[in-house]
């Protein structure tokens, strides 16, 4: 499997809250937050591991840099206007195949995310696998609605009858979902959640898989609640 981080945003939520540490290096439970994602990955199959960072990361691309992996690391230094531009720009880097992406504050248990790759690394007609999970910890939610089988079926901004999970932010994607986001840039197309609109527009087979619970690190006080949760 390949792996993908975007690392790219600013933090400015932590940073006004007194965080001085680039969000990638916050630590949880003494770990860089992208270490620990790092670590996690490289103990699901992994075959390469391609990462974005802002171009004033300069403390975050050393660390990485620093770092002893067991698969190619491909950095890109780039700023970019959203998470889906900085999606676009680590894509021309990901080797062809299967491949993981996730933002690096999107906090899961070890455990979770391993029957999650390997059920992804089996299922040999999904050209997606997205993570999804009941507990909503979003301040703007992404719902997912998916039909009797976990096919996913649309993406919602807002609550819908029948509709219970939101997005993960884990994204498990195939060249075809490539082909599609450069369509989308090509298409002034903005927005990782509107990214994943087209997907479904353009027939793919995209599947729900369910995680009991994903939090995100955007606040200050989030990082109490995260230490506390991968415990």
């Amino acid at each position: 499997m390949h792996y993908g981080i975007i690392a790219a945003g600013e933090g400015s939520r932590l940073v006004s809250e007194g965080v001085s540490l680039p969000k990638p290096l916050v630590r949880l439970n003494g770990v860089p937050m992208i270490k620990r994602l790092i670590d996690i990955f490289m103990q699901s199959s992994p075959e390469s591991l391609s990462v974005i960072v802002n171009e004033q990361m300069t403390e975050v691309r050393e660390f990485l840099r620093g770092l002893d992996l067991p698969v190619p690391l491909n950095l890109v230094v780039k700023t970019t206007p959203s998470s889906m531009h900085s999606f676009y720009e680590v894509s021309k880097v990901i080797p062809e195949g299967k491949f993981c992406l996730t933002t690096v504050d999107t906090i899961f248990r070890e455990d979770d995310f391993r029957k999650y790759i390997d059920a992804f690394i089996a299922d040999d007609k999904a050209e997606g696998y997205m993570a999804v999970t009941p507990f909503i910890d979003d301040e703007k939610p992404l719902y997912v609605a998916t039909d009797n089988e976990l096919r996913i079926t649309g993406f919602l901004d807002t609550p819908a009858d029948g509709v219970r999970y939101v997005s993960g932010g884990i994204y498990g994607l195939t060249p075809k979902a490539v082909d599609v986001l450069d369509r989308c840039m090509t298409d002034g197309v903005a927005r990782m959640r509107n990214y994943q609109r087209r997907l479904v527009e353009a027939g793919l087979d995209l599947r729900a898989y369910v995680i009991d619970k994903i939090i995100d690190v955007d606040h200050a006080g989030d990082i109490a609640t995260a230490q506390e949760f991968i415990k």
